[in-house]
């Protein structure tokens, strides 16, 4: 059990690490926080529905860790070669393209509840 909680410490500090990066390093995660921040305030202003509430909130944390998980795609590929490459440019647009589905997953969700 000791070292369970010994490898979660180091899960906790490197997860906190790359999070405490990424804000300090990318414009968009900073946006997306920012723009997370009113949704959730929101989410809690507006009379809604518990699991309205929770699907709000969720779809919002899943757009911070698409554009975490494409801040890593961007790095690596940047770090593997300077010169401008086919492959690259498909690995750095898909990942955009993850961010970008999850962010409109996020909005049809409050489209849905905001209409329905």
């Amino acid at each position: 059990m000791n070292i369970f909680f010994a490898r979660l410490k180091y899960r906790i500090i490197w997860s906190w690490n790359g999070c405490v990066d990424a804000w300090k390093t990318e414009y968009s995660f900073r946006s997306w926080v920012w723009a997370n921040i009113v949704s959730a305030a929101l989410a809690f202003w507006l009379p809604l529905e518990p699991a309205e509430r929770a699907l709000i909130l969720a779809l919002g944390l899943i757009v911070l860790a698409a554009e975490l998980i494409n801040t890593a795609i961007e790095a690596a590929v940047d770090h593997s070669s300077t010169e401008i490459h086919p492959l690259a440019k498909r690995a750095k647009d898909a990942g955009s393209a993850g961010v970008a589905v999850s962010a409109v997953s996020a909005a049809v969700a409050w489209l849905a509840i905001l209409i329905g």
